[in-house]
Formats: structure tokens, C-alpha cells, sequence
């Protein structure tokens, strides 16, 4: 038995034309209603056949639906759901992939007092974003962590689990604020990284923008890619997941002061110390499934 008939998916970028595919590969029955905000998106989403209908409203879009998704900026989430929040049905669960749960949930409830909101973020993507960037199996082996709020319904949640189950991902429940702080580790702050090193780079005197580029080593090449990233998403994500940004942002400060000092005063032993924990790590995704062990990630040249 199928934990959803009628969809709605608010938000067609990478994640929600990627769900959008998937569910359609995976659960074909599933009626699927899409909206964005933006025309051009949505005259997209409509000749590539997205969706069985594209609605002109988020209103219009969810007033059968039995779950709706929220794929929009975080900071929207708040402002989308009140505009939904009278057009949805009493029974209709609301979720979201945004990837600051403390803030959304909190956003969330605010927007639709008594509603049932199960929030969840798929950890999957690439540096690519609209409606025809998506693919079905973008979620294949990947985690999705759902978030929902203490006392939320058994029964919903495992619906909204399951319906991530159905498109290939493994799920993971989480409270909302442990969330934030295992991706401000993983993902956030690798993020902020790689911004700042691409920045820096494009910013140096001596250094000419075409030799950047020409003399891109893997190491600065693997940078850019993460620094290609959504420039909206990415603002929204470090301003509503702040304080734990702050806190891994902190702690990055310190580790990186530790190795100044360790290259400073000859400290190989130090620095083939931290060199060997961190390829122990780079083992384990690769045992986890998370990356390929092929050479170079796996590019073809």
C-alpha cells in the first residue's frame, strides 16, 4: 500500500523536480501536483511533463493533497506554508527538505497552528539547481532524515518515512537541533570552506583569474564545485542554522590554529597524525556507500 495518494510538491529546483521524477518512476499512481513561484519555472515544469498538473498558486496545488512538500529556501518556508495553510485539507500532512530543521519546524508550526507537520531533509544534491536538473535516482542510497516534533503522530511520520523509503533513500529519525549540529559539521561549514578558498583565490593580487582556472589541482577543482552551489539556499542555510555554524566555525578556528602551529615548528609528527585520522574517515564513506572509491571521484577525462 502506497503512505501517500496525492502529492503536492511547493518549490521545482533540483530537489523538487528530483522528487518529482522519482516518485513518478516509483510510485506512478501517485497524483502529483507541482507549483513555483516563478513563471518561467513553472512553463518548465509543464513541457517537460513534470507533474500531472502545475498549479498558478501553492494554494491551488495543495487543496487535495494527503502530503504536501515544501522544496523552497528556508527562510520562504514560514511565508509558503501561511500562504497554504487555508487551502489545506484537515488530515493533510506538510513536510519540507530544507536542511535547518530547528528553524523550519519552528517556522512551520508557527504557520500552521494544529496542522501535522513532520519535517525531513534529504541529504542529497549537486551543485546544479532548477527544474531540469533533477533526476530520478538522486536519492538512491542516500540518507534522508526526518525531524518530527516531540509528541508527533507514530503513524505520520512512518508515512513520510516510508514515502522517502519508496525513492531509494535510507532514513534516519532525528531531533530537529542534533540535526543542525551533525550538518553544520558535514555540510554546512564545508560549504562556508569552500566559499571562503574560491573567494580568496579569485581575490589575490599577484595570482591572474585565467591561472586560477588553467592550474586548478583536484584539491581547489573539488572546491569550486561545492562553491557552485545555489547562492539563495546557501545564504538561507547559514543564517537559520547560525548558532550551530558559529559553534563548528569556532572549532574549526581552533583546529586550524593547531596545524599553523604543527607546520610552523616542523611538527611532522602532528601533521601525519591528523593526515591519517582524516583518511581513515575518507575509508569510511567510501565502506558507508556514500562516494566512490574510483580514482578521481570516479570522473571519466
Amino acid at each position: 500500500m502506497l503512505p501517500f495518494a496525492r502529492v503536492a510538491i511547493i518549490g521545482l529546483g533540483l530537489i523538487g523536480s528530483s522528487l518529482a521524477r522519482a516518485i513518478r518512476a516509483e510510485m506512478p499512481t501517485v497524483a502529483l501536483t507541482g507549483h513555483d513561484a516563478s513563471p518561467e519555472v513553472r512553463e518548465i515544469a509543464r513541457r517537460i511533463g513534470l507533474c500531472d498538473d502545475i498549479a498558478d498558486n501553492a494554494g491551488a496545488a495543495v487543496t487535495d493533497a494527503d502530503l504536501v512538500i515544501l522544496c523552497v529556501p528556508v527562510r520562504a518556508m514560514e511565508t509558503v506554508a501561511a500562504e497554504i495553510a487555508a487551502d489545506l485539507p484537515p488530515e493533510c500532512i506538510v513536510s519540507d527538505v530544507g536542511s535547518c530543521k530547528g528553524e523550519i519546524l519552528a517556522g512551520l508550526t508557527r504557520a500552521l497552528p494544529g496542522r501535522i507537520v513532520i519535517p525531513a531533509h534529504p541529504v542529497a544534491g549537486t551543485e546544479n539547481s532548477g527544474p531540469e536538473s533533477g533526476f530520478a535516482t538522486l536519492f538512491k542510497g542516500r540518507w534522508c532524515i526526518v525531524t518530527p516534533p516531540d509528541g508527533a503522530d507514530p503513524a505520520a511520520v512512518e508515512r513520510v518515512s516510508e514515502l522517502w523509503r519508496r525513492v531509494g533513500a535510507n532514513v534516519e529519525i532525528m531531533n530537529a537541533q542534533h540535526h543542525d549540529l551533525v550538518l553544520a559539521v558535514t555540510s554546512h561549514l564545508p560549504h562556508l570552506i569552500a566559499y571562503t578558498i574560491v573567494g580568496t583565490a579569485s581575490d589575490l593580487e599577484d595570482v591572474t583569474r585565467s591561472e586560477v582556472i588553467k592550474y586548478s589541482a583536484g584539491g581547489f577543482r573539488d572546491f569550486t564545485r561545492i562553491a557552485a552551489s545555489d547562492p539563495t539556499m546557501w545564504r538561507d542555510v547559514f543564517l537559520a542554522n547560525k548558532d550551530a555554524v558559529l559553534e563548528m566555525l569556532q572549532r574549526f578556528s581552533e583546529d586550524l590554529s593547531a596545524l599553523q602551529r604543527a607546520i610552523r615548528w616542523g611538527d611532522g609528527d602532528a601533521l601525519f597524525s591528523l593526515f591519517t585520522r582524516t583518511r581513515a574517515v575518507r575509508r569510511s564513506i567510501i565502506e558507508e556507500g556514500q562516494d566512490d572509491a574510483a580514482p578521481d571521484f570516479g570522473r571519466s577525462h
